[in-house]
Formats: C-alpha cells, structure tokens, sequence
C-alpha cells in the first residue's frame, strides 16, 4: 500500500483527497519507481483544480514531475536502486504522476539523475527548471551572448521565470525581469536582476507595430498582449522564446517585427523534448545554475499542501519553486 493524492470527478467538478493505494492499481509501465518528492507547477495548479480538461480520465494521481528511486524495471537502462528523474511526457495529466509514493511508468521517459544533484534538488528544477534551460540553449543557438543587453524574462518571479533570471545571470547576462509583484523585487534582486520591469509596462497592446527597440532577447512565460508588445520592443535579428500562457493563449500581431526586424519567436516544448537534448539541459542545470540560489527559491510542502497551492499558482501568489516531500 502507498499514500497519494487522488482525484475525482462528478458532474464537472473535480475533487481531491490523500488516500491509500495497492500497487497493483498503478497503470502500465516498465520501471516502478518509490517516489521521493515532487514538485508545483502551473499546470499542476490546472490539473488539481480541473481547469482546461487536461485530464480526462478519473479517478486520477496528478504530478506532472517526480523523482526518486527505481525498485523494479524491465527496462534495459535502468536497474534497482538507479536514482531517476521525470519530466514532461503528460505524466500526471494523462498517466498517473507524482503525487504519490509509488510509480510505475515507461522507462523511456526517464532520466537518470545527474550526480551532482539530489532528487529534492532536481524537483526545485523540475520542468519550470528545465524549461528555463532549454529556453537559454535555444536563444544561445540563435546568437545570443552576454554582451547582447538587456534580456527580459517576463512572469521572472514565477518558477520559469526565477530559474531563467537565475541562470542568465550566472553566465554573465544582463537580465530585466518583469514582474507585477512590488514584494518580490528583493527576491529577484538576490538572483540577479539588473532591472525591475511593472508588469502593467507590457501589459497593453502594442500601439503601433514596432516600438522602441529595448530587448536583446527574451524569456516569455506571460504570452497574450504581453508577448505582442514585446514582439514590438525586440532589437534587430533578436529573438524571443516563448515558454508560457500565463496571460493568455491569444497573439494579436502583425508580421512587421519578423519582416523589418527579423525577430525569431521560438516555442519551447519541454513536454516531448527529445531525450538526447533533455539529458544536455540537465547536464547543463547542474553547471550553470547557482545551487545556493536554487535553494532560496524552494517552498517546501508536503501532499496535504498541493491543493490549497493549486489554487494559489493560478492566482499568481506561488514564488518561485514548490518543493513536494511525498513522504512527508
């Protein structure tokens, strides 16, 4: 038997409740993992609440990250007693995740641990984390250096945008983070942040199609009327990766950024990343993000904590990184 955080649903409202599970419940999959910790993300926040539909088969264990250690696998990679960890792949949206002790899933969505890092460490990454890195190789294979000023992050004292903020800064960026929280600007500060931008400064539709070019790239995890009026304030032959929805899945643009600037606007998909670049951006997290600063982003909790902090992340009120002891 195993504690984890179940969801049901009746007549389109989902609720959750902690309850005790027999192994044999868990769904297919060659590896089955004893789960150490978890982590928060926004679409956790969607999936505990039943927003979008994400999941649509219940009862459900969400967690769309969770790391820990491998007790059974017939899979050729990974043995007993192996340190693993999961990202993306819909695991905890439509396989069951890792707000749970237990965890049975395919061995080619996982990751082995890096070294350097535990598995509560490589859960204040997470996908927020991973996404951030990913987000940074992308814009460097698109020219970026560090002495290409300033880059924005937007949402930066979110979990993508502090994680991003963090690592931009160690190597040697000079990073603006926007942000529409006054109480965070010491948080992000302490990461890096050379600027502080309000967030009502992008917050409206561009007024024409290009504005004052002010960005050498950025980190977007806002999107909507956000993303527009930074299309518009983007230097020439910058680029822009767009990590997030937080504001919005809308674009209102016109095409004049890409066709008299030559802005690039790059999708990052940390969900289905390919494993070869996935283990890169791992490798990566460990020498390029600051561990200390990385704990000081970290909110512990526990399972009983995840869905009153659902609702808080939707509502913009989670800093930086959630922590999940599954077995706390």
């Amino acid at each position: 038997m195993f504690k984890a955080l179940v969801l049901t649903e009746s007549d389109g409202a989902v609720t959750s409740e902690i309850k005790e599970l027999d192994e044999t419940e868990l769904p297919d999959g060659d590896v089955t993992l004893a789960t150490e910790y978890s982590t928060l993300n926004y679409k956790d926040g969607m999936i505990v609440n039943g927003v979008g539909r994400l999941v649509r088969q219940y009862p459900h264990v969400p967690g769309v990250d969770l790391a820990g250690t491998v007790e059974t696998s017939e899979h050729p990679d990974f043995a007993p007693g192996d340190k693993v960890v999961c990202t993306g792949w819909r695991v905890g949206e439509v396989h069951w995740g890792g707000y749970a002790q237990k965890a049975r899933l395919k061995g080619d969505w996982l990751v082995k641990l890096p070294a350097a890092l535990t598995t509560k460490q490589a859960m204040a990454i997470g996908t927020a984390g991973l996404t951030s890195m990913l987000a940074v190789m992308t814009l460097e294979e698109h020219d970026l250096t560090p002495d290409k000023a300033p880059v924005l992050v937007t949402g930066a004292a979110g979990g993508v945008g502090s994680v991003a903020v963090a690592i931009l800064t160690r190597l040697g960026y000079q990073v603006a983070a926007s942000t529409g929280r006054a109480e965070t600007h010491a948080y992000l500060r302490d990461l890096g942040a050379a600027e502080l931008i309000d967030r009502d400064e992008l917050a409206e539709a561009p007024a024409r199609p290009l504005d004052t070019a002010r960005w050498a790239a950025c980190i977007d995890a806002v999107g909507g009327t956000t993303l527009a009026r930074v299309l518009a304030q983007m230097q020439p032959h910058s680029s822009v990766a767009a990590v997030g929805n937080a504001a919005g899945i809308k674009l209102e643009t016109t095409v004049i950024p890409f066709l008299l600037r030559g802005i690039n606007l790059l999708g990052i998909d940390s969900v289905t990343c390919p494993q070869e670049r996935r283990v890169a951006a791992w490798d990566r997290l460990t020498r390029d993000l600051p561990l200390d600063l990385l704990e000081s982003m970290v909110q512990d909790a526990v399972l009983d904590d995840v869905p009153r902090l659902g609702s808080e992340i939707l509502k913009g009120r989670v800093r930086g990184r959630v922590v999940v002891d599954v077995n706390g």
